[in-house]
Formats: structure tokens, C-alpha cells, sequence
């Protein structure tokens, strides 16, 4: 059986834990043990990125650590397509929706053992007093989500100098993470970036809203464990025309794979 990455094939889902303990219950699923270990990652990884010591392994290898404590507090994980992540022999553009900071910490450790990667990422998060540091190691696509003609001309300028040199781009259209998916809000950027560049779309529908927005803190929301996790990696396919009719490709994919995971 063919290995992906971290996984022992394209497809994955958490084990059901048949015996699981008082501990398990009372310590894993609690909120803040699942805070306090997902703070010792961060110092850490911020701590490798100041040193310069945060390469791609690294960074699959923490997103992946922060896979297996979300697993320990509770959340179900269901991956298919990973088989896409790799089918092409040169760079691609990963486009999908935003739900929650949980695909933001958890794509790297799925994407990156097979191939170079970042993300479009705003401002604000390269600013950030913690992950700042981590962000800025990984050499993403910064944009200010304020003045849309500016953040076209960034992307196109630094989406086609990174693809050109083998590292794809993941993209996530949506202005702002939702829990809720809204087609109208889903620009066609990431299409365009492929068409220009000559590389393929590869589509990702998820469900993350196991992990909620916080409140004072973002990043720190509460944990839902009734809701599963999933994660879907579509067919790749080039792009032509205006792109438009691509874009609602990769709409209808996300609604169609939303709808059969409805809770």
C-alpha cells in the first residue's frame, strides 16, 4: 500500500477509540488542555522560525503534531483525495473555502511532504506577535484585503514567481473565514493566478467548524467534538477561457461535498 506523507493512504479517518479512558475524557477533551498544548507548538515553531531553523519538514512536521492533539481533544478527521495532492510533476494552485483557523494549521501537514507550498495570507498574520515569525518563514503571498486592485496585482506578481520556481500556492478566496459557505463571496483570484501562470487548479472542499472562532482571541475558539472534520482534494484540471466556468467548477464542488457532509 502506497504511503501519503504522514498517512498510510489518500484516504484517512480518525479510528474510532473503542476504550477510551477516563483520562481521554476528562484531560484530552478539555478546552484548555487542547489551548495549553497548542501554545507549547506555537512558542516552539516561532522559536525555530526566529533562529531560521523552520524549514518545510518542520513545518509539516509541527501542522502534523497539531493533527494528532486535535485528534486527542476530540476531533474526526475525514481525508480523500490526497492522491491529487501529487499527481502533477509541476506546481499547482490549491483553491478552497475558509472555515476556521483549523485548515490554516493542519493543510501544511498534509500537502507540504509532497510537495513546496504557501499560502495567501493577509497582513495582519504576518504581523502577528506570535505567529508572525512562523508565517514569514514560509516566504507567503502577503495581501491587505483592503484595496482588492492591489492584492489582484500582488498575488499575479508573486503567485507567478513562486510557481515559476516549483512552489505552489494555497489560496482561499473568501475575504474572511465562515462557517457558512457563500458562492458570491468567492473571487475567481486563485483561477486567474492559474491561468496566467499555465498551472493547474486542484480543488478543497472542508468542513473545520469543529474549531470556532474565540471570542478575544481568534485562533482560540471553542471545540465541537459532534461536528467531524473534513477535508476533500479534487481532480486537478488547467484553466482556460476567462475562467469563470472553472470557478464554478470549484463552487459546485465545495457546495456539492458541504451538502453531503451536513450534520
Amino acid at each position: 500500500m502506497k504511503k501519503f506523507g504522514y498517512f498510510d493512504s489518500a484516504s484517512y479517518e480518525t479510528p474510532e477509540k473503542e476504550n477510551k479512558t477516563l483520562f481521554d475524557r476528562i484531560i484530552h477533551c478539555n478546552r484548555l488542555y487542547f489551548t495549553l498544548k497548542y501554545a507549547v507548538i506555537v512558542f516552539r515553531t516561532r522559536k525555530q522560525a526566529v533562529s531560521g531553523n523552520y524549514d518545510t519538514k518542520a513545518w509539516a512536521d509541527s501542522s502534523f503534531y497539531i493533527f494528532r492533539f486535535i485528534e486527542k481533544a476530540g476531533g474526526v478527521f475525514r481525508i480523500t483525495g490526497m492522491e491529487n495532492i501529487c499527481r502533477d510533476k509541476g506546481p499547482v494552485v490549491f483553491i478552497g473555502n475558509h472555515m476556521s483557523t483549523l485548515e490554516t494549521m493542519i493543510l501544511p501537514g498534509i500537502i507540504a511532504p509532497h510537495r513546496e507550498a504557501t499560502f495567501v495570507v493577509k497582513e495582519s498574520l504576518v504581523k502577528h506577535p506570535l505567529f508572525g515569525h512562523v508565517m514569514r518563514s514560509r516566504d507567503p503571498i502577503v495581501v491587505g484585503r483592503t484595496d482588492p486592485r492591489k492584492d489582484f496585482e500582488i498575488v499575479m506578481t508573486k503567485g507567478l514567481d513562486l510557481l515559476s520556481r516549483g512552489v505552489s500556492v494555497i489560496i482561499f478566496p473568501q475575504s474572511t473565514r465562515s462557517a457558512v459557505f457563500k458562492p458570491e463571496e468567492f473571487n475567481s483570484l486563485g483561477v486567474k493566478l492559474a491561468k496566467k501562470a499555465g498551472v493547474n487548479v486542484v480543488p478543497i472542499a472542508l468542513k473545520t467548524d469543529f474549531w470556532g472562532q474565540g471570542k478575544i482571541i481568534k485562533e482560540l475558539g471553542p471545540l465541537d467534538s459532534s461536528k467531524t472534520i473534513h477535508f476533500r482534494f479534487g481532480e486537478s484540471f488547467p484553466v482556460s477561457g476567462s475562467g469563470k466556468a472553472e470557478n464554478q467548477r470549484i463552487i459546485d464542488f465545495i457546495e456539492e461535498s458541504l451538502r453531503e457532509w451536513k450534520e
